[in-house]
């Protein structure tokens, strides 16, 4: 009975050491109209710029932002908090996705994380050192962006609610009374 209690009381401490690191996965849920979308953050693969979508989640920042540019087959762009943001002091539908926020431009971390459906990057500039506050989600694989943008997340659930983003027109996907962000929040898993 001794060595039950003792083997027992080991798994019990092992546990408690391995299931925190499992269960702290940091997490964004971004609410849209059709429900919940919940990413898997990667603060290993890319901590700056974890750390800086964090950051503007928990100020509200992201909150009423429109998805700008959505082009079928690719991707889902949004995160301009400058001029994307629906309500806000600098809304503007045909600037918004050239602004990013007031928080620094974020040096590049690109990883051997592919780029598939599902997959959440940080959109930047020609430059790749210029990701601020601007991520898309990829609808499909995306191999030619691989080693060239950052990925910071992967989408756990409510891919289906990605999938029903009002699409964009034309090659860049500009959209016309898009969809948006309604709430976002970080939290854990």
């Amino acid at each position: 009975m001794k060595l039950f209690r003792l083997a027992a009381a080991g798994a019990f401490v092992f546990a408690s050491m391995i299931l925190p690191s499992i269960a702290s996965a940091d997490t964004l849920t971004i609410q849209l109209k059709d429900g919940p979308v919940v990413i898997e953050l990667m603060p290993d693969v890319a901590p700056k710029h974890v750390a800086q979508i964090e950051a503007l989640a928990a100020k509200g920042a992201y909150d009423n932002v429109v998805f700008h540019r959505v082009i079928d087959g690719f991707m889902a762009q949004t995160g301009d908090v400058q001029f994307g943001k629906e309500g806000g002091p600098n809304y503007n539908p045909a600037r918004a996705g050239t602004g990013g926020s007031d928080l620094p431009d974020l040096p590049a971390e690109f990883s051997k994380v592919p780029f598939e459906r599902g997959t959440v990057g940080m959109a930047r500039a020609q430059d790749p050192n210029s990701a601020n506050s601007q991520f898309f989600i990829m609808f499909d694989e995306g191999a030619f962006l691989n080693g060239q943008y950052t990925v910071v997340g992967k989408v756990v659930s409510g891919m289906e609610f990605v999938d029903k983003i009002k699409r964009g027109q034309g090659g860049n996907g500009e959209v016309t009374n898009p969809d948006k962000m309604i709430k976002v929040s970080v939290g854990k898993k």
